[in-house]
């Protein structure tokens, strides 16, 4: 009796340019549901959490100061943070997600250059989180005009200062992004690295900015929070004591400067440690 014998057809490197490579990662992406519902918990979470904090403006129990204050308009419309945080989350899942999935093995079989895989990584979660920007730039604006106009107030912040928020939240989240992929590959566990951006933006920030009050600016998530017109203590637990924000420029530099850094890092240790 005649064995049948079945070839084993591994994957044939990829042929193409770099942007083949990114458009491959983007489709990736787009083809699956969790970023989706990732996007869908930035589009709810957002104007819940800006509601919340409307609704309680002005209240002597506590709260952000009253709307027809600058200050109680800035926290409202600058304040909704949920989509810095879940952009770091979707840039760790691009990542991550690999290893969880065992297919990195087909992935760095078809590009052997692995750096290059890092690289259309970061790319598409920095596409990625610009989106994640866009929409909750969108829905916590919705929400603070909205609230603003039901109360009879005047808008008192110009609309200059809103484009520059809105730039500065979508140049945050798509860094966040970025930095979200480079942490995936470090830690290529989902749920460690998913916990650990948790921990890291709604704890261990705050912990660190009320200790050291003068190296708050310069942690990677109040940095990007800034960039969108947060004040400074209102995206964690801990106020914030006379300490000024980085400017654009040096937050943009300093968010740029950690995602290198950490992609260095991990093209020399993770990138090249084998597939189990």
């Amino acid at each position: 009796m005649t064995e049948l014998v079945f070839p084993v057809v591994a994957p044939q490197p990829l042929r193409g340019g770099f942007a083949r490579l990114v458009r491959i990662e983007l489709l990736k992406l787009m083809s699956t549901r969790l970023g989706y519902a990732l996007l869908a918990v930035v589009a709810v979470l957002t104007p819940v959490w800006t509601s919340i904090a409307a609704s309680r403006a002005g209240s002597p129990s506590g709260g952000p100061e009253p709307l027809f204050t600058a200050a109680g308009q800035t926290t409202i419309i600058a304040g909704g943070v949920w989509s810095m945080i879940i952009a770091l989350v979707l840039g760790v899942t691009i990542s991550s997600g690999e290893f969880r999935h065992h297919t990195a093995t087909n992935t760095y079989l078809a590009v052997p250059a692995r750096n290059r895989v890092l690289a259309a990584k970061a790319i598409v979660g920095a596409i990625g989180g610009a989106v994640f920007g866009i929409v909750g730039c969108l829905t916590a604006l919705a929400v603070g005009l909205s609230f603003t106009a039901a109360h009879g107030y005047r808008l008192v912040i110009g609309a200059g200062t809103l484009a520059d928020w809105g730039i500065g939240r979508v140049v945050g989240t798509a860094l966040l992004g970025a930095i979200g992929v480079v942490v995936g590959t470090l830690v290529r566990s989902q749920l460690a690295a998913v916990v650990g951006v948790f921990v890291w933006t709604l704890l261990l920030e705050s912990l660190i900015g009320g200790l050291f009050g003068a190296a708050r600016p310069y942690l990677p998530y109040t940095a990007a929070t800034s960039l969108a017109g947060t004040p400074l203590g209102e995206a964690g637990f801990s106020p914030a004591s006379g300490v000024a924000p980085l400017p654009f420029a040096a937050a943009t530099a300093l968010l740029v400067a950690i995602a290198l850094a950490g992609a260095l890092v991990a093209a020399r240790t993770t990138v090249r440690r084998d597939i189990t």
